[in-house]
């Protein structure tokens, strides 16, 4: 008998095994558990660096130093004649990736701060903050494209999407 039939007639076996039941339908009593505010709060103070969370203000930051750091060499490595078209496509590249950050979480924090503040609100505040981001990127995108012809698409690309990058350092940074 094959390896291959063998292991099918396994999985047919164990199928029948099971009837009607999977093993995901039968929970395990053991395998969560509710926790008190108290039993919260004491794991809080036991553990505090698995519940820490940083300022997202950081990584909007963190996207503007990134687009200096790359408009700062596309100017120094640039040819002379195209300095400034280089350095200004690498700076309206990270426009497009920080402005809509900044938007997004202004969305958010004004969430935050709303007298009305529910869970359905604040998911409600982050779709919208979504969708503003998104439209925002788009519009920025076709209106340089159109108002600006003359930029310079691998400089202002290779920014965004290196100012996109700049979400994964929050996982390091926490």
């Amino acid at each position: 008998m094959s390896p291959i039939s063998q292991a099918s007639e396994k999985y047919f076996v164990n199928r029948e095994h099971l009837g009607n039941k999977r093993e995901w339908d039968e929970g395990d009593s053991d395998s969560y558990k509710t926790l008190s505010k108290e039993e919260m709060d004491a794991l809080r103070h036991a553990k505090p660096g698995n519940f820490s969370s940083m300022n997202s203000w950081w990584v909007v930051l963190s996207q503007v130093a990134i687009t200096l750091v790359i408009a700062v060499a596309c100017y120094v490595f640039s040819g002379q004649a195209d300095k400034s078209v280089y350095t200004y496509s690498a700076l309206v590249g990270g426009l497009i990736g920080f402005l809509p950050s900044a938007l997004f979480l202004m969305r958010i924090e004004a969430a935050k701060k709303s007298v009305k503040s529910s869970p359905g609100g604040f998911l409600a505040a982050v779709v919208s903050g979504e969708f503003i981001k998104i439209l925002v990127t788009i519009v920025l995108f076709i209106g340089f494209a159109l108002k600006q012809p003359d930029l310079k698409w691998i400089p202002l690309l290779v920014t965004y999407l290196a100012t996109l990058k700049c979400y994964l350092l929050g996982w390091f940074w926490k």
